[in-house]
Parts: structure tokens; C-alpha cells; sequence
């Protein structure tokens, strides 16, 4: 098996991108494999590795069908309702909370404000 060729951060040749930059040019990796890695150095860690693919072997990026968009509405629909009171926040719910600020924090005092 053959090495990968490694380049410095910003000193990739042209014909190479990431993912992020396929992405921006609206394109896909298609199944190709990596063809190089950045490495940018760290004093304290290792260094940081970024995959690059080859442009040239790039496919386009799928569109969005119907099914595709009602199926990221419900996901983020699901990402919206609270798990304890099941109402919809309006906001997605934090990981870190689980549920709804309300719920994650009730008030101890009731609904009613101390003015």
C-alpha cells in the first residue's frame, strides 16, 4: 500500500481540496479515496491532519429532493421538542440540558414574578 503524500499547512498543490472546499464549489469527494493530507504543526500535540481529495475525480453534489427536505424538517422538528413537557421550545434544545430551559430549570416560586 502506498503512502500518502503529506504537504505543509498552505502548500498544497492546486487540484487538491477538502471536503469543506469541494463542499463550496458544490461538489462531493464521490467515493474517491484521500489522496493527500495537510499537517499543521502544534507545539504541545500532534499536528493537526486535514484529508485532501482530488478535484478532478469530484462528482457534483446531490440535489435536494421532497423526501429529503421533509425528512431534515422532521429531524429538525425532533431537535425542537422537549423530551419531558413535549411541547415544541422554538429553539433547539441544548445537549448539555436534555430538555427545555423551563424544565431544566423550573421556577421554584411559581409562574408568578416578585415585583
Amino acid at each position: 500500500m502506498a503512502t500518502l503524500p503529506v504537504y505543509r499547512w498552505h502548500l498544497a498543490p492546486d487540484g487538491y481540496a477538502t471536503r469543506r472546499q469541494l463542499r463550496a464549489q458544490g461538489l462531493r469527494p464521490g467515493g474517491q479515496g484521500v489522496a493527500a493530507q495537510l499537517e499543521r504543526p502544534r507545539r504541545r500535540r500532534g499536528p493537526l491532519v486535514a484529508y485532501l481529495y482530488r478535484i478532478d475525480c469530484a462528482k457534483p453534489v446531490r440535489p435536494m429532493t421532497p423526501a429529503r427536505w421533509a425528512a431534515l424538517a422532521r429531524a429538525n422538528a425532533a431537535r425542537r421538542r422537549c423530551p419531558a413537557c413535549r411541547r415544541d421550545a422554538g429553539y433547539v434544545i441544548p445537549t448539555s440540558l436534555g430538555t427545555c430551559v423551563p424544565c431544566a430549570f423550573p421556577d421554584p416560586h411559581g409562574s408568578e414574578g416578585s415585583t
